[in-house]
């Protein structure tokens, strides 16, 4: 099967303690529809938002590493450590 490419927005909310928590990652159509997005979100107040992509083959669950598209607002420092 040929490689896909998924373009994904994770928005961030904060907890009681002020700790960052993601929420359910959205599927979006382009790189700029995810980019968009993203800042739509902390416009609308989420604490932050990050979109970015990853190709592969999801036939059999290859995928290059996450290419970030934009960080807008608080992003965790460790997010790749959040198993995307």
């Amino acid at each position: 099967m040929a490689s896909i490419t998924y373009f994904v927005v994770l928005s961030f909310i904060r907890d009681e303690d002020g700790d960052l928590i993601p929420e359910r990652p959205v599927e979006r159509q382009s790189a700029q529809s995810a980019k968009s997005y993203a800042k739509a979100l902390v416009t609308a107040g989420k604490a932050g938002a990050i979109a970015f992509q990853r190709t592969g083959d999801p036939s059999v669950g290859e995928f290059d590493e996450a290419e970030i598209l934009a960080r807008e607002g608080n992003v965790p420092d460790d997010l790749f450590d959040l198993a995307l």
